[in-house]
């Protein structure tokens, strides 16, 4: 009897591999687009599946310790503290029918970004981590809610995420990355490709210091109006109320209201 051609070439060949299980086809070049809508899905359906209507998103520095040196601890205390309390009152804990608002938002790794995610563990809401990957500096935090602690590689995307449900901005002191977020978000807003929300810097001494705002009116960069995207606080307490002070801010009704 003749035996059959031997097909062991065929099953061990690249293209036999399904499109889905074959990582080199993945991260082709070629593929980039279908890798991007991947990252928007994944983190998409986790956040429906937990009911996240709407963020505040809490920007600041990864290099900020607890414990660290000048203001370093009050602004690790002040962004845990606004985490708490963001949570407690803004309707994170599902106090309105149909879903979560203004749940904790961050970058999802340490310093300030874990302090906010840290005070809405202790508020006993869940937040979100929206991780980038980085040479240095970033790991998730062990506060934001596992299930919400999201990996990027694309940071338009991990940006799209951050904005695309935030009720408010608030940004604490930070480097780069922090500028970067900042500017970002009030540049969609200026050219009306995002909704206009409270953003909201911590610590007015520290950004007064860093960047001179009123010089950009003063030369005509920006407008009078346009540097009023901004305001600034320097309590928790202000911080949130500020925010739900704002117009179009999703909120809890009072207890006992039907």
């Amino acid at each position: 009897m003749h035996d059959p051609a031997s097909n062991a070439a065929q099953l061990a060949s690249p293209s036999y591999v399904l499109p889905a299980l074959d990582q080199d086809f993945l991260l082709a070049e070629a593929q980039r687009g279908v890798r991007f809508l991947l990252e928007y899905e994944k983190a998409e359906q986790a956040l429906r599946r937990w009911a996240v209507r709407s963020t505040i998103v809490v920007f600041g520095s990864a290099r900020v310790r607890e414990d660290g040196p000048g203001r370093q601890a009050s602004w690790y205390a002040a962004a845990r503290e606004f985490g708490r309390l963001a949570s407690l009152n803004g309707g994170a804990l599902r106090a309105n029918q149909g879903g979560r608002d203004n749940v904790i938002a961050t970058g999802g790794g340490p310093g300030l970004m874990e302090a906010a995610n840290r005070g809405a563990a202790e508020a006993g809401a869940p937040s979100i981590g929206f991780n980038i990957r980085l040479p240095h500096e970033q790991e998730p935090n062990a506060y934001s809610t596992p299930d919400l602690t999201f990996l990027f590689h694309y940071f338009a995307m991990r940006k799209m995420h951050l904005a695309m449900r935030a009720n408010a901005l608030v940004v604490f002191p930070g480097g780069f990355g922090t500028f970067d977020e900042l500017f970002e978000v009030l540049a969609l807003m200026q050219t009306n490709k995002m909704r206009t929300i409270p953003v909201v810097l911590f610590d007015e001494q520290y950004w007064r210091s860093v960047v001179h705002f009123d010089t950009l009116v003063e030369t005509g960069m920006v407008s009078r109006a346009e540097l009023d995207l901004l305001s600034f606080a320097d309590t928790p307490a202000a911080l949130w109320d500020l925010i739900a002070k704002a117009d179009g801010i999703a909120l809890p009704p009072p207890k006992g209201t039907p």
